[in-house]
């Protein structure tokens, strides 16, 4: 079973920069993450954006839609920053013949402390288990992005009532 892990950018991918004193998008930490946990599945990585997903528009959201339609690989894994990581999943709705699992983080995934690697691992099996769908994988669960938002005050994703 492949598995396509196509990349947005987002607080996943944002490095510090001493110089500037500020984070900025840099280039995907997954595959440092991948080759760190020894995983034996097939994947392959497709970086789209390097973005912030507050930054992230229409154009872009057709962008990665388009390219997970153009995809040959039933399974996806998406990182995508958390401030609009619903709104992005909600664009993806009506996709056909894939299961789509994205995930992002809280901590940059170059930290020590980083809730990253294990947001990761959880989109990797989620998307080798779960039915055809759009789905999130965040803080140990996985949410149905009609029932879900990200709870900025408690810096974490929750079920809402519809």
């Amino acid at each position: 079973m492949q598995i396509e892990i196509m990349t947005t950018g987002g607080t996943i991918d944002k490095v510090y920069f001493d110089a500037k004193s500020s984070y900025e998008i840099g280039e995907p930490q997954i595959d440092d993450v991948l080759r760190d946990a020894n995983l034996t599945i097939d994947y392959q990585i497709t970086p789209l954006l390097r973005k912030d997903s507050l930054d992230l528009n229409v154009a872009d959201r057709q962008l990665i839609r388009n390219a997970v339609l153009e995809s040959s690989v039933a399974k996806v894994v998406m990182t995508h920053g958390t401030d609009t990581m619903v709104e992005t999943a909600k664009f993806l709705r009506g996709v056909t013949g894939k299961t789509i699992v994205l995930t992002g983080s809280m901590q940059p995934a170059r930290f020590r402390f980083t809730d990253a690697i294990y947001n990761i691992a959880s989109a990797i099996t989620a998307v080798q288990l779960l039915p055809e769908g759009v789905w999130i994988a965040m803080n140990g669960q996985i949410f149905d992005p009609e029932k879900s938002r990200k709870n900025i005050e408690m810096n974490r994703f929750e079920i809402i009532e519809c």
